[in-house]
């Protein structure tokens, strides 16, 4: 069992700590925008597609590869990253994470073979965001918060929303006005600034700065779990723990298909699929730069929404809608961003990671204090459906002529997912191993 030193009992609030705000609220704020660094960061190569393929002659497909190295390893890092966290804590885990990604982009500018953007893009930066990815979001949430645990997940999951809303528009500009290797090291600049923040304003625990979690029950002592050894070990260990019951398994597959369908084929191709109705690439970044708007929305909701309602029927009503909006993508596109594109960006935006809060809910419910850490392979999951959308689709274009064939399967895809959530069993204290 994991041992605790207890620090001190949690004394009566006083008047001026009353208006003060809460430490978790400032470890929460300097999470958000680690996490909107990430997520722009990682939307990158949809901006760079054609650029790098009118530069260097690369097929889609080859581009791809380099962006579907990136997605496996953002999600494969993320269960160990989880438990890294445990045993060297979030603050040197991230500051290196931010380091790793800084260097990866910036080293993009000297490269002239597709094996190096493979290298550099698909394994550094993977790795880096891979360590900055929802099993921070959980982790932070479920160490700091008590009260509006929910929301909080709800809001720093936005915050890869916020990201691609701000990194996208601006990177596309860039690199149209300047080239794609003035973006690459805007991308370097924007990393090393959060480094300072998160040495400065991050901490491990509450216990680290003498308090409990908010919204812990008064009286609540402050405790400091003792650091995990054999990070790796221990990641692996909870894999072969939650492999064994059917619950890990149904969210494995209906994430992956939210990952494939998000990330991997709406987050990867949406631009280039639109350049090819005739659409200028600014406008089409903008597009998907919208829908981190209405994402932002949607799963500061959705947080809501999974601290008061079943999070099994949240999940299939979400992937259900998703796939139905697929069905109609290919009659949208075209040369200009006329209203019912519009009508489509809104209503995908409301729905691109609102599967994120519930999802870390039942991982919490079902798995308890390994949820993070089961969190972290179910988002790998997720991130192995991204990559083999993002490759698969590359391919699709190459000998297809259009992306057409790829929405509608992921909109099928998403269908399945849809049933799958509703068939995990209710909230259980311990999953119960299949058969």
């Amino acid at each position: 069992m994991m041992t605790v030193t207890v620090i001190q009992e949690q004394q009566p609030t006083s008047v001026l700590t009353k208006r003060r705000m809460h430490r978790a609220w400032w470890v929460a704020v300097v999470a958000f925008v680690a996490i909107i660094g990430a997520a722009g960061f990682r939307a990158t190569p949809g901006v760079l597609i054609n650029p790098l393929q009118a530069e260097f002659g690369w097929s889609r497909a080859t581009i791809s590869a380099a962006v579907s190295v990136n997605l496996v390893l953002f999600g494969l890092t993320a269960p160990f990253a989880a438990a890294l966290m445990d045993r060297f804590g979030v603050r040197r885990v991230v500051t290196v994470a931010l380091l790793l990604v800084a260097t990866g982009s910036g080293l993009t500018v000297f490269m002239s073979t597709s094996w190096q953007l493979i290298l550099l893009w698909g394994v550094l930066v993977g790795l880096g965001t891979g360590s900055m990815a929802l099993v921070f979001v959980a982790t932070i949430a479920g160490r700091w918060f008590v009260k509006h645990r929910g929301i909080v997940t709800g809001v720093l999951t936005a915050a890869g929303a916020t990201g691609q809303l701000i990194f996208l528009p601006a990177l596309a500009a860039i690199a149209g006005a300047h080239g794609w290797r003035t973006a690459a090291l805007t991308v370097t600049g924007a990393a090393l600034l959060v480094v300072p923040l998160v040495v400065l304003l991050m901490r491990d625990y509450p216990a680290d700065v003498g308090v409990a979690a908010y919204g812990a029950p008064a009286g609540t002592a402050i405790e400091r779990p003792a650091p995990q050894r054999g990070a790796a070990t221990r990641a692996l260990s909870v894999l072969r723990t939650a492999a064994r019951t059917k619950t890990f398994w149904l969210l494995v597959g209906g994430f992956a298909i939210c990952g494939a369908s998000t990330n991997g084929l709406v987050g990867t191709h949406f631009i280039p699929a639109a350049h090819d109705h005739g659409m200028p690439e600014t406008t089409a970044a903008s597009l998907l730069a919208l829908v981190g708007i209405f994402d932002i929305v949607g799963t500061i909701a959705s947080g809501w929404l999974s601290d008061r309602y079943d999070s099994r029927v949240l999940l299939g009503a979400y992937y259900a809608l998703r796939g139905l909006s697929l069905f109609v993508l290919p009659g949208l596109i075209a040369a200009s961003a006329h209203p019912s594109i519009l009508v489509f960006v809104i209503f995908y935006g409301l729905d691109w990671v609102a599967t994120v809060p519930p999802t870390i809910a039942l991982c919490r419910q079902h798995f308890g204090a390994d949820g993070p850490i089961v969190f972290g392979w179910v988002f790998a999951s997720h991130q192995l459906g991204a990559a083999f959308a993002a490759t698969a689709a590359g391919f699709v274009r190459d000998f297809h002529g259009d992306y057409n064939p790829a929405w509608i399967t992921a909109g099928v895809l998403c269908l399945f997912a849809a049933v799958m959530s509703v068939r995990i069993r209710p909230m259980l204290a311990v999953a119960r191993p299949v058969g």
